[in-house]
């Protein structure tokens, strides 16, 4: 279905019944079209506090998937997780019932705001939304938000708002974000990953062009990196409004940056004319990146400068991005959720003027296609802490086809250790860390895990 008959289904007094409801991005969903007066019914596997929020709200919930949950909807919506031999599924098939993908949804949802701010990239993109609702709720334009992880402003990782405004982080894999409706699309970086979706380089560079081309050709609006290879072959000679952003090149880019204890103050400066002064609230040459991303969409969006200047200092990230967990045998924990390897260097990068005496990486690998594709970066980047444990390959959704193991990671790290279990992990960190030591726990799985219960046992 196109978005024009998604359309037909999200409409007050419609019934949808919604499969996979206890993601993020579907509960937001849920909520914003209960608001829009469509009847919702949901189900989800596991139990969880916000299927709970979502009964408070009025939503009928059902756990565990089972046909007669589909109950009299009019059309079926699903996480990308629920294939169509889930029973629920299966049935509206059989039944005729039409079945829209989740981001299908968002997309209709898009038309309904004059602004629909859309970010996206291979990396960066929750804290980049982040960023872009801080200085939206600083300029009281009451947004409406998505985002990939629990924002501390908001206590949650979505926001139902009243304004003419709506912030999503939009991923590109399985081309999900090509359904959406943006007026204005924030292209942070383009660089390989998800390659068991995507073929090459090339072709994800021709997905992120395709998602710049959604925005009008009047009053549209891309806003790109003038700076990431990636990113600049992507959109060479698009023909769409663009401003671009970069430290030093670009439409809109920095001056004046000094640092103090890593974290930044800068100016912004827009098409030569200065902007707004910041003073950053998170660490890192990549959040100045990520924040001049986010001017630039506000600048782009007639977002008045003082807005940016406290939206900015207001945000201190996401939940794990570079998130301080506590202590443990006198060394300072950190979680992030990073899972690429530039994603991995920014964060090294970050750490390197901390000032720590050792840093101890706990590495998870995410999926096996990923390590694979991507993994001399990942040994070379690796090579760069002072001490490395690695623990075995988060699979996600992925079987071990590719019959790849952490343990080759290791094999060309020189001094790293691979340690199969959890337990293996906490031991070695008990008899290795120390104070002026920095512990990174990384990776996109449940490596966080680790360092939480750490902390737990030394807190007693």
């Amino acid at each position: 279905m196109d978005n024009q008959e998604v359309s037909i289904y999200l409409r007050p007094g419609c019934r949808v019944h919604m499969v996979g409801i206890g993601g993020v991005s579907m509960m937001s969903l849920a909520l914003v079209l209960q608001q829009m007066g469509v009847i919702v019914t949901g189900s989800d596997m596991q139990d969880s506090d916000g299927l709970r929020q979502l009964e408070e709200k009025g939503i009928r919930i059902f756990v565990g998937h089972r046909t007669d949950h589909v109950g009299n909807a009019q059309a079926v919506i699903r996480t990308a997780a629920a294939h169509n031999d889930n029973p629920e599924i299966a049935w509206a098939r059989q039944n005729g019932i039409p079945i829209i993908e989740r981001a299908q949804a968002w997309g209709v949802i898009m038309g309904n705001y004059k602004n629909a701010l859309c970010i996206a990239g291979t990396h960066g993109k929750t804290t980049t939304t982040g960023m872009c609702t801080h200085i939206l709720l600083a300029a009281h334009r009451d947004p409406t938000v998505m985002i990939g992880g629990t924002l501390p402003l908001l206590e949650s990782a979505y926001r139902i708002g009243d304004g003419d405004t709506i912030v999503l982080e939009s991923c590109e894999y399985f081309n999900s974000f090509l359904s959406f409706s943006p007026t204005v699309a924030v292209i942070l970086n383009v660089e390989p990953d998800h390659l068991d979706f995507f073929k090459d380089l090339a072709d994800i560079q021709n997905s992120f062009r395709k998602f710049a081309r959604l925005v009008p050709e009047e009053d549209g609006l891309v806003v790109s990196s003038a700076e990431d290879p990636g990113a600049v072959g992507a959109l060479k000679d698009l023909d769409r409004p663009m401003l671009t952003f970069g430290l030093e090149q670009g439409d809109v880019h920095a001056e004046n940056l000094t640092w103090d204890h890593s974290r930044a103050r800068f100016d912004i400066i827009c098409q030569g004319e200065p902007y707004a002064h910041v003073e950053l609230g998170v660490p890192g040459l990549h959040n100045v990146k990520n924040a001049l991303a986010a001017a630039a969409a506000a600048y782009g969006m007639d977002v008045e400068a003082s807005a940016v200047e406290e939206g900015l200092a207001s945000f201190t990230g996401a939940k794990r991005r570079f998130e301080y967990k506590g202590s443990f045998n006198g060394a300072d924990i950190y979680d992030d959720y990073a899972h690429h390897p530039s994603e991995l260097a920014a964060i090294l990068d970050m750490v390197d003027g901390m000032g720590y005496d050792r840093v101890i990486c706990v590495f998870q690998p995410h999926t096996y296609s990923r390590t694979k594709a991507l993994f001399d970066q990942f040994v070379e980047v690796l090579k760069r802490p002072d001490i490395v444990l690695i623990a075995e390959i988060y699979a996600a959704r992925e079987t071990n086809t590719e019959r790849i193991s952490s343990a080759d990671l290791a094999n060309q790290i020189p001094g790293s250790r691979y340690l199969a279990t959890f337990g293996q992990l906490k031991k070695a960190l008990r008899e290795t860390a120390r104070p002026g030591d920095i512990i990174l726990t990384v990776g996109a799985g449940d490596i966080y895990t680790v360092g939480d219960q750490l902390i737990a046992e030394e807190n007693g």
